[in-house]
């Protein structure tokens, strides 16, 4: 029986429903993505709505720790699987309001979640159906991948020159275990994600600076907004150029183990 054919009771072929289903989560993701961004719901992830609101989150926070680490969590892996311009301002904030010791880990949970959230999505939807189509040139690629899978994964999160939404995706082009991929992405991203939110934990006295600036301003110039009155946090200033290098050279280290594995067996053959 054709796929296209009905089956024997009347109903559809099972293997186009199946197909259907299959695209299922990837049709969710992306109304998701639409109504977000139709909404301007993305536009929230600034640091002028987190340090407007600094007082009423640290309040809230202090009379519902946990709830508020489930509730950062959770926004951080919609962040993420949603792919929305914000893991940046994400991870600062966490920082900034729980302090680095739980706003980092909190951080690199809610990244990793929603990381593996795309990835299985892309994986089933598409990734094995555009790999197969791909020809001879994806199945070399594939090999030498699932090969080292770990060390080249940690080299794409680790070093800044990959956007972290492409490196969500390729694995699943690429074939990477689900386990690899979380093992990695979880590995990979502490660095990155500790180092931010170490920053984002000194930048209190920043945001009540400005907070009081800006306060101070509309006060003098009543209905001015943001022309008259920006708020502006520079966080372009905590990417330096040595936290580059460093993620770079993390990068070069995990694939020490690839070079040595390739000396090895080019020497075997010799």
């Amino acid at each position: 029986m054709s796929s296209n054919q009905p089956s024997r009771n009347g109903g559809p072929a099972s293997g186009s429903g199946s197909g259907f289903r299959r695209w299922l989560p990837l049709i969710a993701i992306a109304g998701l993505m639409g109504l977000v961004f139709a909404m301007g719901w993305h536009k929230l992830l600034t640091f002028k709505t987190i340090g407007l609101n600094y007082d009423a989150m640290k309040a809230f926070i202090g009379q519902n720790l946990v709830a508020a680490l489930a509730i950062y969590i959770v926004a951080y892996i919609a962040v993420v699987a949603l792919s929305l311009p914000g893991g940046l301002v994400m991870t600062l904030t966490g920082g900034l309001l729980f302090g680095w010791q739980l706003g980092a880990p909190a951080a690199i949970v809610g990244a990793t979640i929603g990381a593996t959230i795309i990835f299985l999505i892309a994986k089933t939807s598409f990734g094995e159906g555009l790999a197969a189509k791909a020809g001879p040139w994806i199945g070399k690629l594939q090999q030498g991948f699932k090969e080292n899978a770990l060390s080249y994964l940690l080299f794409l999160r680790l070093v800044p020159a990959f956007p972290f939404v492409v490196v969500n995706l390729a694995p699943a082009l690429l074939g990477v275990p689900l386990r690899t991929y979380v093992i990695g992405t979880l590995l990979g991203i502490i660095p990155g994600t500790t180092a931010f939110s170490i920053a984002g934990a000194g930048l209190g006295s920043v945001v009540e600076a400005q907070n009081a600036a800006y306060k101070a301003c509309l006060d003098k110039n009543p209905g001015g907004g943001d022309a008259i009155c920006p708020y502006t946090i520079d966080t372009s200033k905590l990417v330096t150029t040595e936290l580059l290098v460093a993620f770079a050279v993390l990068g070069v280290v995990a694939l020490i183990p690839v070079a040595i594995k390739k000396w090895s067996n080019r020497h075997a053959t010799a």
